[in-house]
């Protein structure tokens, strides 16, 4: 059990830093699209990137305050919003960044990642025509399996007649 989820990763910091530098990254993945962090940085403001854009989805005045005051960016959080009207995450609901690790930093061995905004569309799950097409050769197969055994029942019942 991570515990510590519960009210926040302090990521080695006091409160004040810790909020601090939560919306500088923020502010960087947003204006750019794709940053360099270490990997507990980048998990701590999945949540944080995925609840802004959320708010641009709905696109409502609240939503769009809401948002500056996270931000702390006029400009940025309009950028959002124009990309959200515009259909850039019309089609997905949740999981707007993806976080790939790249391995440890030369230095000090911290774990790197980079986490960017996902910007291509939802692909539809294959896994779903699958199970259809299976269904439907099992149904076949019932089908077919009687109709197989009935002739024989009545070979049977001939020779018995003879």
């Amino acid at each position: 059990m991570r515990h510590y989820k519960k009210s926040g990763m302090k990521l080695g910091t006091d409160a004040s830093h810790t909020k601090a530098m939560k919306k500088s990254l923020v502010q960087a993945l947003l204006a750019n699209d794709r940053i360099k962090t270490t990997l507990p940085r980048a998990k701590a403001i999945r949540g944080d990137v995925d609840r802004i854009i959320t708010w641009a989805k709905k696109g409502d005045l609240h939503s769009r305050r809401l948002a500056i005051s996270k931000l702390g960016d006029k400009e940025l959080v309009r950028e959002v919003f124009e990309k959200a009207s515009q259909g850039m995450w019309a089609d997905r609901n949740g999981g707007y960044t993806r976080i790939m690790k790249l391995g440890p930093r030369k230095g000090d061995n911290a774990e790197i990642a980079i986490i960017e905004v996902v910007t291509e569309p939802v692909q539809p799950k294959v896994k779903a025509a699958k199970s259809e097409v299976k269904k439907v050769e099992k149904v076949e197969k019932v089908e077919a399996a009687p109709a197989e055994e009935a002739p024989k029942a009545e070979e049977t019942t001939e020779e018995k007649a003879e």
